[in-house]
């Protein structure tokens, strides 16, 4: 039996790995896993082969018997809310986040709005490929109710932070889901706003859907030139948020993700969760106000998983992927950006001036080719190799590859889960001593070889 789902739902290219016939048999699978009955909410981003590929998976909902809520464009958090907001079994999200628009995909939500953790994915998959998804009599085929959520779904954002002031925003929504919320929700919270690609197409004629510094130059210069106190991106499906501030250059992810888990530790309680990649400023800030860092697997999904186990109080990753369990088990872009306002609203600073006092911190990342047969037996030698390398070790982290944290820095060994790669992470005080770091892993591994 070969693998449906990926770290993130199912995802792939259209016409090869993901097919009409595909999606539709997740949609017979997802029906039968759900016991043939219950309502299922379905949203789309803005992608040219999403309306094919709604069709598809509601068909084999309906014809396993679930009623489906369709709520068309939306960012992927928004069907989370759906979900909770409805008491709807289960939603999917047609979406492939940031990857380019030849790629698509499906992503599923639990009722309480979380992604589908391993588990359950692993279920409907074996129903799935065994194909023992049941089709139901025709007196008993589901039903199709359009639902504009937009509505509600801005009213619960806007009702989670308090601002105060009137800020200039540039908001750039990268023609993707964002681009149906994203403004009205800001100009809804007194933000003069400045919209860029903020026209839903499917083509994406703006920019990448990566909101990655090389994406968003346009963005940087327009905040510079329109005097705006605060850049905000989105990805394609506006799971994530980056941050632009008000300088014009694109603030470093960890660091954002610092001072917010800093924030939330004050307000709410001690403990964060974020990923084993994120920076070791993430540790230092949050520790400053008393909190403790949890670090789990790569993923949002790990990461809502491990704030459910911790009661945690914030959990993200540096790429932006916020997760606030007041509001949400899935990650939320748009309350993301709300709540950088909402700090800067409190603390009366601007956003450069929160990130100026962070301590320094150089990472560097690098991959190295590595056939599929070969990456279990490799990342099996790593631990032992690298402790024996790096005599200066202070301890091993193995949730997610192999962290080895040093007094200085550390560095991370992963195997790529979507590419022929071992990847590389090295953090450190200086960029000497990343270098220096860095170079003697790939050292290292190369050996192993």
């Amino acid at each position: 039996m070969g693998r449906l789902f990926g770290t993130s739902g199912v995802r792939g290219l259209v016409g090869e790995r993901i097919t009409p016939e595909l999606v539709m048999g997740l949609g017979q699978a997802l029906a039968s896993f759900l016991g043939n009955s219950g309502t299922v909410v379905v949203g789309k981003d803005t992608r040219t082969s999403s309306d094919v590929l709604e069709s598809c998976l509601i068909s084999g909902l309906l014809s396993g018997g679930c009623d489906v809520k369709r709520l068309g464009v939306v960012p992927t958090p928004a069907v989370s809310f759906a979900v909770r907001n409805l008491r709807a079994k289960a939603g999917a999200m047609i979406t492939a986040s940031h990857n380019p628009p030849e790629y698509n995909g499906v992503k599923l939500f639990d009722g309480s709005g979380m992604a589908y953790t391993s588990l359950l994915e692993d279920r409907v998959e074996r129903i799935y490929f065994g194909k023992k998804w049941h089709q139901v009599s025709w007196d008993e085929i589901g039903g199709v109710e359009d639902l504009d959520i937009i509505p509600d779904y801005i009213g619960a954002l806007a009702g989670m932070v308090e601002i105060s002031k009137e800020y200039k925003v540039v908001v750039d929504c990268g023609n993707g889901a964002a681009s149906v919320v994203a403004p009205r929700l800001l100009r809804e919270l007194g933000c003069k706003v400045v919209s860029l690609n903020s026209q839903p197409d499917g083509l994406f004629p703006g920019r990448p859907l990566e909101p990655s510094p090389e994406n968003l130059v346009e963005l940087c210069r327009v905040v510079r030139s329109t005097e705006s106190d605060l850049g905000i991106a989105h990805d394609g499906d506006a799971d994530r948020v980056v941050i632009v501030s008000e300088k014009g250059s694109v603030a470093s992810g960890d660091e954002v993700l610092a001072i917010m888990a800093s924030n939330q530790v004050a307000k709410k309680g001690d403990v964060i969760v974020t990923t084993v990649d994120a920076s070791n400023v993430v540790d230092e800030v949050v520790a400053d106000v008393g909190g403790k860092v949890v670090r789990t697997k790569v993923g949002d999904v790990s990461v809502a998983a491990e704030i459910n186990r911790r009661g945690a109080v914030f959990g993200g990753e540096p790429c932006g992927a916020w997760i606030f369990p007041s509001f949400s088990m899935a990650p939320e872009g748009l309350l993301g950006a709300l709540k950088v306002l909402e700090l800067l609203d409190a603390s009366g600073t601007k956003i450069s001036q929160q990130l100026e006092p962070l301590p320094d911190y150089f990472m560097l990342r690098e991959k190295i080719a590595c056939p599929e047969d070969r990456k279990s037996k490799i990342m099996a030698q790593v631990s032992k190799r690298l402790v024996k390398e790096f005599s200066e070790a202070i301890g091993v982290i193995k949730v997610d590859g192999v962290r080895v944290n040093f007094l200085d820095g550390w560095v991370l060994v992963r195997a790529s889960g979507t590419e022929p790669y071992i990847r590389v992470t090295a953090e450190a005080r200086t960029p000497g001593r990343a270098e220096e770091i860095l170079k003697a892993t790939i050292g290292a591994l190369k050996k192993m070889r």
